[in-house]
This record gives C-alpha cells, structure tokens and sequence, in this order.
C-alpha cells in the first residue's frame, strides 16, 4: 500500500521560499488587509494559471493585479477593453509595407508576459474569444499562423458583477480558462483607516520587483514536483463526480478544472513550505477553482444570485465527501 506522504517533508527550497514572502509583504502593502486574496493570487501565479477578479468598483481589483506585475521583472500590457474593442487590438494586425513590398504583423499587446484585462466583460463576444487560444494553449494564430507567446504568460481580467448595461457577460468556455475566480471585499476598519491615512502616497510605491523572470519559472516547474498522495487524488475526483450529478447544478466542474484544482493544490502546498498537499489545501481551494465553472440550474438560482449559490453547493458537497485521514 502506499504510504501516506501528506504528513511528512518539508519543501527544500528555503531561498524559494523567502522569495515568496517577499512577494506576499510587497503585495499586502498595495492591498491592505487582503492576506487571503494575495495568496491566492501568488497561487495562482505559481499555478501557471490565468486570474479572473470580480468585484465592485474601488476595491482595488486593478490595483492587485498591476502590484502582482510590477513584481516580477517581466513584460506588462494593460488594456481598458470596451465594447468598440477588436480582436486585432488584442492580437495585432497584418499590414502591408509599402517599402519592402511585403505584408507584416506588427504585434499587439498580448505578447508579454502579464496581460491585464480591465473590465473584460465590457467587451464583445468576438474580441473576448481572442484570449482563448492564447489562454489554453500560450500562442496565437492570425491568418493561418501561429505565433508563440512569452514565457512565463499570465491573463489576470477585472469586471464588475453587479454593473450589467452595456457588458457582456464571459461564456463558460472562457470562464473554465481561468484557474481561479477571487473577489477582495470591502476593507476592514482598521486596513481602510490606513489607506485614508496613506491616500497621498501611491499604492504602487510599495510594491518592488522581488521575481526575476527565470525565477518565476524555476518557481513553476517545482510546483509539479510537490507530491499528491493517491487517496487525495481520490478526494479530488469525488468532489468534482458530486458537481456533476448534484440536483441544483446543470452544468458541473470539467476536466479542466480538476487539473486545476490539482495544480493549484500543489502551488499553495508549495507557498505554505511544503513538498507534499494536504486535504486542507483543497478544501481552500475548491471554492475559487470551481464556484465560476459550474452552472446553476434555473430552478435554483431562483431565490438568489447564482453566484452566491454555486458557492453555497460547492460548501454543501465538501461537507458529504468524507475526508481522508
């Protein structure tokens, strides 16, 4: 029988490691008192996983994701999408030179390494499914050729939930792209009695470049190495098997997710100073991994937001999948 391996190791990275806390102390003084929204974020980085943070306006969606950029030395695009956006503003575009007589592409804001969509919903149907090769498969093809993206690459999108004119609300094949869904809330008295009481300083300053880019992706490539006992596995697939038969869900957690759902288990194990995932990691984790790919049926979403509800199921099935010891 295989031994139990979640309760023994500790991850050998030390340098790593000190890395990461770095990281998290120069985000947390961009984003007051949101610890449980940073890790996430730094999770999800690690994850090699696309970020999709949804909240009201002013709690520092933007903000959040313009620190996790600024901390590592990597290319950065910002785009305010809107609904007169094209995909080629995404993309780029093929134009003719007159000069060599040649056509060429002249390269838009997708090749870099983080890539932030700000309002991402406020876009048209056509140009959100310009991110969806480039998401699943780190490249893009215009016009019958593909071109290959940088490395690392990260989508981090903002939008509103409550805002609904004039958006246009992401189809659940560009919902299950992104690893995580995360919101930030409001402050609490204390961490917005320090924003008042910094609001002449910007938020930005803080924040430091603590990754180089080979870094970053010497930091991803040993996520896969942390180890995943076998019953865990078997812990992953029945909560995900519940998504997919409960009665108030139409639509359950896809393969995808689950790989997700995997991987992100590895990369918080790893922040925690870990080489092996315990079943408290994906409990974490559930919820921010799979609330946004599934669908609630219509005779359950009556009584309230689907959103809210997806999330009460999820809580419901983690509490009938017994918990390995």
């Amino acid at each position: 029988m295989q031994s139990r391996c979640y309760n023994e190791g500790v991850f050998a990275a030390p340098v790593a490691l000190s890395k990461l806390a770095v990281l998290e102390s120069s985000l947390g003084a961009a984003i007051r008192g949101k610890a449980d929204a940073i890790r996430l974020s730094i999770v999800c980085l690690l994850a090699r996983g696309h970020l999709l943070i949804e909240d009201v306006p002013g709690v520092g969606k933007t903000t959040l994701a313009h620190a996790l950029s600024r901390s590592v030395q990597c290319g950065f695009h910002r785009l305010q999408f809107t609904s007169d956006m094209l995909p080629s503003d995404v993309l780029g575009v093929t134009i003719y030179n007159a000069r060599s007589g040649e056509f060429e592409f002249k390269r838009g804001p997708i090749f870099t390494n983080f890539l932030l969509a700000d309002e991402i919903n406020r876009a048209t149907p056509k140009t959100q499914s310009a991110l969806l090769e480039a998401m699943n498969e780190t490249q893009i093809t215009v016009e019958s050729r593909s071109y290959e993206l940088a490395q690392p690459f990260m989508v981090i999108a903002t939008q509103n939930p409550v805002e609904h004119h004039g958006t246009y609300p992401l189809p659940e094949s560009q919902l299950d792209r992104f690893l995580m869904r995360i919101r930030i809330g409001y402050p609490d008295r204390g961490a917005e009695r320090e924003i008042l009481r910094n609001s002449d300083h910007a938020s930005m300053d803080a924040v430091s470049e603590v990754l180089a880019a080979d870094e970053l992706l010497s930091m991803q490539a040993q996520v896969s190495s942390v180890r995943v006992d076998e019953t865990l596995v078997d812990y992953m697939l029945e909560i995900v098997e519940k998504t997919r038969t409960h009665e108030s869900l139409a639509l359950g957690v896809s393969p995808r997710g689950a790989q997700g759902l995997f991987r992100a288990a590895q990369a918080l194990a790893m922040m925690e100073g870990r080489d092996y995932v315990i079943p408290d990691d994906i409990k974490r984790l559930v919820l921010p991994v799979c609330a946004h790919r599934v669908i609630v049926n219509t005779r359950a979403a009556m009584s309230q937001r689907s959103t809210e509800l997806s999330e009460r199921v999820l809580e419901d099935i983690l509490t009938q999948v017994e918990v390995p010891l």
